[in-house]
């Protein structure tokens, strides 16, 4: 589940936003993917409008506004800033796909990648929303979730708590053929300075490569990037 600020029109307007950016589409769907009444997300919308943070399409519906680009090019991420220094070199060890997932809602979000030259890859887009039902980078993410985000999440997961339980204990997630078939992953957890789960830090490529259970074979490595991002950060 999203956040929230306690800010009960700001929560509102970021809501308004993010079902924006999902896919433009006019009031009617605004209203659904929010749940705001009519009214309310027709005034948001407008307001948001008026300062640019949301625009018109040819064909009248809402999408993303100029202005949310101009404020992003001055905003500095640590975790971005950590990821660019550390990926490349676990992409030269392990000659995979190289990944950093956060968490959002129900979903994991790439929010860095980086791919290997040559050969077969397991390409994700920075950007792409996948489940947190499969694979090892979701493991992790729910692994330290709060209780009531798992309770949810392993009612449909490929995985259970006794595989959370394991992955807490040991310190890193390992998965074959669960997000796509042929693809092996191992994740490890990205820590704030206070210690908290922020994100996960993965490896992926082709079975024939990784094998059924990589993490014998990179979850050293995994941990290793994912303690030179903590000290990043």
């Amino acid at each position: 589940m999203r956040q929230h600020s306690g800010i009960g029109v700001l929560d509102k307007a970021v809501s308004v936003l993010y079902a924006v950016a999902e896919h433009p589409c006019g009031l009617n769907e605004l209203c659904t993917r929010t749940g705001l009444p009519r009214a309310t997300a027709h005034r948001l919308a407008v307001g948001l409008e008026v300062h640019r943070l949301l625009a018109r399409d040819n064909n009248g519906l809402w999408r993303p506004g100029p202005a949310l680009a101009e404020l992003a090019a001055g905003a500095t991420d640590p975790l971005h800033e950590a990821a660019a220094a550390i990926l490349p070199r676990l992409r030269e060890i392990t000659g995979e796909s190289v990944q950093i997932y956060c968490r959002d809602g129900n979903a994991r979000v790439c929010i860095a990648a980086l791919e290997p030259p040559v050969g077969l890859r397991d390409t994700v887009p920075i950007g792409a929303r996948l489940p947190l039902t499969a694979g090892s980078a979701a493991k992790v993410l729910v692994a330290w979730a709060d209780p009531e985000l798992q309770r949810i999440i392993l009612a449909d997961a490929v995985f259970g708590e006794r595989a959370l339980a394991e992955v807490r204990k040991r310190g890193w997630a390992q998965s074959a053929a669960e997000r796509a078939s042929g693809v092996a992953s191992v994740s490890a957890p990205v820590r704030d300075a206070a210690g908290h789960v922020i994100a996960a830090v993965s490896v992926s490529g082709p079975i024939d490569r990784m094998g059924r259970r990589p993490g014998a074979r990179w979850a050293a490595d995994l941990v290793a990037a994912a303690d030179a991002l903590h000290k990043r950060l």
